[in-house]
């Protein structure tokens, strides 16, 4: 198995190299299916509460699969693929690998943390606090060469969200509100990529696939949230500055 990327007309275009098994939370062909590629697609910066992924109050984009199958044709793309968005810039694409013996992962990963959020907070204020126009999610695509059972993808979920969560923690980064401890933001979407190569059942962080899985997401999400604070310092004046 072997993958290629390249940035088109502001898309990230992920080559599985063959039809391969996905799972993810994609608002384009999201669950659980089978495809030959994976899109990143950057839209204009909007207020929060306008969904990273076309959805919510305000939103720009009613159908973002629709939009979404769109691109891929005018990109000359007519196979089955699995479609994300993200106000982030793609010059911010973060890019990680990490391998053992005969399994490696890769991580193609884009932060954003104006939006974010704690678990579990109430959300009927949120589209109405905030008109800042600043890119907010943490979209994350992760494929390995490694055949998954389905129970393993899921793990692999859990997993980069445990690490993603961590590396939140560690940065004190606030919630929208103003509380510590956001836990992610309120559109991050994951796809996890299945190979074909050595057959795995399980993928919790006492497995080498999770340690692999655990890292991509922690180095990535590290980086992309460096790269956005600094976005973020640029285009905010000082006095301002209070929570990237």
């Amino acid at each position: 198995m072997q993958t290629a990327f390249r940035v088109r007309r502001k898309t990230l275009i992920v080559a599985l190299g063959g039809l391969r098994s996905v799972l993810s939370s994609a608002p384009r062909a999201g669950g659980i299916t089978r495809a030959k590629y994976i899109l990143n697609h950057q839209v204009a910066a909007k207020p929060i509460g306008r969904d990273d992924r076309g959805r919510g109050v305000g939103a720009r984009c009613a159908d973002p699969a629709r939009t979404l199958s769109k691109l891929a044709i005018s990109l000359g793309i007519r196979d089955k693929f699995v479609g994300l968005m993200t106000a982030v810039s793609l010059a911010d694409l973060v890019t990680v690998r990490e391998a053992y013996d005969q399994i490696w992962v890769e991580g193609f990963v884009t932060v954003g943390t104006s939006n974010a959020v704690r678990a579990g907070e109430p959300i009927a204020a949120r589209h109405l606090t905030n008109s800042s126009a600043h890119p907010g999610t943490i979209n994350l695509i992760l494929v390995t060469n490694a055949r998954l059972s389905a129970s393993a993808m899921v793990g692999i979920v859990q997993v980069a969200t445990e690490a993603k969560t961590a590396v939140l923690l560690r940065a004190k980064v606030k919630s929208w509100t103003g509380r510590p401890g956001a836990t992610g933001t309120g559109t991050d979407a994951v796809v996890v990529v299945s190979g074909n190569g050595p057959p795995l059942r399980y993928s919790g962080t006492h497995t080498i696939l999770g340690e692999l899985v655990g890292r991509v997401v922690e180095t990535s999400v590290t980086e992309g949230l460096a790269r956005y604070v600094r976005w973020h310092a640029r285009r905010t004046p000082r006095s301002r500055v209070k929570n990237p």
